[in-house]
């Protein structure tokens, strides 16, 4: 199997289709509390600003801001420079808060950091680094579906029409010469479009035969007796596509970049704490959780989702273009122009710093 075919069943990182630009693009999971908060007291000399205000999930797949703010490793690196926090659900609401100034810099997953930069003309946001690749999985009804040929007749949930697992989904169906109408999820396998939160209980309910879903909704479907028929990982090559992203807003990169470099240092000492103590950093994550939804989650649903998502500084920016190439010529989107969506000059600047070796753009860096 040649590696374009995978990428084309898998365009998890794809755009919406054109009528969709803007709607939900990331895996939110969790409560919608939204909560701005500091875990650790800024200590030393300031930056060029007083605060910066940083924005990401309460979701195991933003396993670096929520170990890296609970663990106080990003503030570390602010020295004096307060480091603010708050918490989304949905990524079109941290691209509107970007937007709006709310926030400066975001964890997101990557189709709404593509519709921004999209619908922004590339004004308003720089993809500025990696942060965590695979964590999808099609978990599916054993009793109902005992092979990936069984999926054809059955309803499969996505967490909503149009974002990243959904358009992946909507690929992989066509990869198998079935056909489904994008828009209501209706054909030869019926596309359930339900939030993360709510699709457990429709499986249990048995209103869902099984859901293409990011961790942790694939290990609480498991633990509801649930089997895993495809990782999504597999469809890659070398088992890696990007599922979340770090973003900046263009006017704080240009004003601050000494802040967005110390950010970095923050998330790349973070990944690098991840690796290296994996356990702790897994019962940090959960407990940054619990301080963020008020629950943590349980061994069952945490071990599995955990071992599932692997933290990265590179932003695999070659998954990004082929996914964007084999949409367009699938006819789900028109072409978009995502030259310059990426400037990885701070990360890489970084990253010398610290020994490692430079990433890469694939082409779609800073003009």
């Amino acid at each position: 199997m040649s590696a374009a075919r995978p990428a084309r069943r898998a365009l998890a990182a794809a755009v919406a289709l054109p009528l969709l630009i803007g709607v939900l693009g990331a895996c939110g999971y969790g409560s919608a509390k939204k909560d701005d908060k500091s875990n650790t007291a800024a200590v030393g000399a300031k930056l060029s600003v007083d605060t910066v205000r940083i924005g990401y999930f309460p979701n195991i797949t933003h396993a670096t801001p929520l170990v890296g703010d609970h663990e106080g490793i990003l503030q570390k690196e602010l020295g004096g420079t307060k480091l603010r926090a708050t918490t989304f659900n949905a990524g079109p609401t941290e691209i509107e808060a970007l937007n709006a100034g709310s926030i400066d810099i975001g964890w997101i997953g990557p189709s709404p950091a593509i519709n921004g930069y999209v619908k922004s003309k590339g004004k308003n946001l720089r993809i500025i680094s990696g942060s965590a690749s695979g964590g999808v999985k099609l978990v599916v009804n054993p009793d109902r579906i005992s092979s990936l040929d069984d999926v054809k007749g059955k309803k499969i949930a996505t967490p909503q029409k149009g974002n990243t697992q959904d358009v992946a989904f909507l690929s992989w169906i066509a990869e198998k010469g079935w056909k489904v109408d994008p828009q209501s999820g209706k054909g030869d396998v019926s596309v359930v479009r339900t939030d993360n939160k709510v699709t457990p209980d429709a499986y249990k309910s048995g209103s869902v035969d099984g859901a293409w879903v990011p961790e942790p909704t694939a290990s609480k479907l498991v633990a509801e007796g649930g089997k895993v028929l495809l990782d999504e990982s597999t469809l890659w090559p070398d088992k890696k596509f990007v599922i979340t992203n770090v973003i900046v807003s263009q006017k704080f990169l240009d004003a601050h970049p000494d802040v967005v470099e110390a950010v970095l240092r923050g998330s790349v000492k973070t990944n690098a704490w991840i690796t290296a103590n994996p356990d702790k950093a897994k019962a940090s994550a959960n407990a940054a959780l619990k301080g963020l939804t008020g629950k943590q989650l349980p061994a069952k649903v945490l071990d599995p989702a955990w071992r599932s998502i692997a933290v990265t500084d590179d932003p695999l920016a070659s998954t990004l273009q082929a996914e964007a190439d084999h949409a367009v010529k699938a006819g789900l989107l028109e072409k978009p122009d995502l030259s310059g969506i990426y400037d990885l000059t701070p990360l890489n600047k970084v990253l010398k710093a610290q020994g490692k070796p430079a990433v890469d753009a694939a082409n779609l860096g800073k003009r």
